[in-house]
């Protein structure tokens, strides 16, 4: 179950999936199977391949890409390794949602 986001967030995450672009989408989330993970980011791109080789410099298996019809295909990023990926990318700081990590 999501939380914090908006319609206007969820928007331009798919405006920039289908420009082409890798896009990250950081909301809260609870799922009773992931009890330590408080947020998700979905990072998606239009162009599988593209996706499938962002994944690979941080050790993802294409295998793990959540594949949608409406072409909103993306990896699904938790924990410490949802950490470890946005400082990489420079968005670790900028996010209101790690203000108390």
């Amino acid at each position: 179950m999501a939380f914090g986001i908006t319609r206007q967030h969820v928007n331009e995450w798919k405006r920039r999936i289908d420009q082409g672009e890798i896009a990250f989408l950081t909301h809260y989330w609870y799922d009773e199977r992931f009890p330590k993970a408080k947020t998700v980011t979905k990072v998606g791109c239009k162009d599988i391949n593209k996706l499938i080789r962002w994944g690979e410099q941080y050790g993802l298996k294409k295998e793990w890409i959540h594949h949608r019809k409406e072409g909103y295909s993306h990896f699904d990023l938790l924990g410490d390794v949802e950490k470890q990926i946005l400082k990489q990318e420079g968005l670790w700081e900028s996010s209101r949602f790690f203000n108390n990590f």
